[in-house]
């Protein structure tokens, strides 16, 4: 059966914090802003489209990535077996991740309004939908079955590590094709009260198996929350603080999180993972700040980006979900992991 989501209204205190935000774009051509628009920008001489070629298809075992060098997705096999060279020919995204029958491809589109295209993509990539939203990309995932999609954009800023930004999160259900716009509108439970404020920044939406459960995080007058929710009752609690970017492992048993652990801003993080049985945290052996939403390749495995050296695009690594062992680099600049 299909569960149809109440359509949220719009607060009087949101649709005020939503007008300044748009003046606050409107006015902000350099800072935080204009770094996320010369960012966004198309450096890399990618195509236009974000159609893959014919041949590029989502067939696995595999780790889909976005590839620095061109922005198109490519694949490669899942680590520890990477030899060999990575498969190219896939979308021109931004942040990419693919599940199911289904990919997600977020597409910045730079501009003093920076706006951001939401393509849904087939098995064989090949464009279903797509949805414009204003902002600059920064999150994408799709659920195990393929059915349920997420992605935040910032709407200002470009950073987790300031108190200066703004998000919006999207999910559509393509079973049903109901989008919600965004999550600050669904009912939020803090420490066991109804919660209301105008400063909810929901972001790093995961979804559980049944495609009806999913974590994300949620901050608020300076805290950050790690969230349960249910699309089914349009209803959403938080379970801890200081959780980012969750990341709900294959058998839905345990979340991998990046944790601030200084306030440091150029090495806030670290890569945790939370066993949501007995709420026991462990610290990976990743010890260099990640700002990512870590996928998990296997039950023992997540993988995640990092910057590359003196500047250079991010690179792919792998790191054990249990503390143990060390990192290992899978793929030389990629970011946007995700595993079939």
């Amino acid at each position: 059966m299909t569960t149809r989501l109440p359509r949220p209204t719009l607060p009087l205190g949101r649709r005020a914090r939503t007008a300044v935000v748009a003046a606050a774009l409107l006015l902000l051509t350099g800072g935080s802003v204009g770094y996320a628009l010369h960012a966004g920008a198309r450096q890399d001489g990618r195509p236009g489209s974000a159609s893959a070629d014919a041949s590029f298809t989502l067939d696995g075992p595999a780790l889909y990535f976005r590839d620095s060098a061109t922005g198109r997705v490519a694949h490669r096999p899942v680590p520890p077996d990477s030899a060999g060279a990575p498969t190219p020919g896939g979308p021109a995204c931004d942040r990419f991740h693919t599940a199911g029958e289904s990919a997600l491809c977020l597409r910045a589109e730079p501009g003093v309004l920076p706006k951001t295209y939401a393509i849904v993509l087939d098995r064989r990539l090949r464009e279903v939908r797509r949805i414009t939203v204003p902002g600059v990309p920064t999150r994408a995932r799709v659920s195990a079955s393929g059915q349920m999609l997420a992605w935040t954009v910032f709407a200002t800023g470009d950073s987790y590590a300031t108190t200066a930004f703004s998000t919006r999160t999207a999910v559509l259900d393509l079973r049903s094709g109901y989008l919600v716009k965004s999550l600050e509108e669904i009912p939020l439970t803090i420490d066991g009260e109804r919660y209301h404020a105008p400063d909810v920044n929901y972001w790093g939406v995961s979804f559980a198996r049944d495609d009806d459960r999913f974590y994300a995080t949620v901050s608020t007058r300076g805290r950050t929350y790690l969230v349960e929710g249910n699309m089914g009752n349009w209803s959403a609690k938080t379970l801890r603080q200081n959780v980012e970017c969750p990341s709900l492992s294959p058998d839905d048993t345990r979340i991998a999180f990046k944790k601030k652990v200084s306030d440091d801003p150029s090495a806030p993080w670290r890569l945790y993972v939370l066993d949501l049985r007995t709420m026991t945290e462990t610290a990976l052996a990743e010890t260099r700040s990640v700002d990512d939403q870590a996928a998990w390749l296997d039950d023992g495995t997540v993988a995640y980006a990092l910057p590359g050296a003196d500047g250079r695009p991010s690179d792919i690594w792998t790191v054990p979900t249990d503390g143990t062992g060390s990192p290992r680099m899978a793929v030389a600049g990629g970011s946007s992991p995700a595993a079939r």
